[in-house]
């Protein structure tokens, strides 16, 4: 059963990410910001991660570049649902600097559950796909 761990501060949104996938034979640990999230990736190992880029505290971004140094082989979802007041003005692309921090894919809030479960689907299978080549290799 794979393991995954969600980072946001958002209770209704762990809720549902949670609830979806123990239906669908995850092993879900929430984390409610990047604090708990670190203190959650110390004591076990995790398959994946769902991160939310803006929470209070220690910022989405933050985390993530620092999920990604401590583990860098487990694939990492940026999610944001961030919107600007003025659509008029360029904005920053925060999901690309996600992927550019190690963010292995980004959800766009919101978000449909078959395209969260596509998503996870992709990264594990990704991640499965490199630790067999390690493997083959020795």
């Amino acid at each position: 059963m794979p393991r995954i761990l969600v980072v946001d501060d958002d209770p209704m949104v762990c809720m549902a990410i949670e609830i979806y996938l123990e239906r669908h034979d995850f092993q879900v640990t929430i984390a409610d910001g990047g604090e708990a999230g670190l203190r959650a990736l110390e004591g076990t190992a995790y398959d994946l991660m769902i991160v939310d880029i803006f929470m209070p505290h220690m910022r989405g971004f933050e985390s993530i570049r620092i999920f990604h140094e401590r583990a860098p082989t487990v694939p990492l979802i940026a999610m944001s649902g961030y919107a600007f007041a003025n659509l008029n003005s360029p904005a920053p692309d925060f999901l690309r600097m996600a992927l550019e921090l190690g963010a292995s894919r980004c959800l766009r809030k919101p978000f449909t559950p078959v395209a969260l479960l596509t998503v996870i689907n992709e990264c594990l299978a990704e991640a499965q796909s490199r630790f067999s080549s390690v493997v083959q290799l020795r």
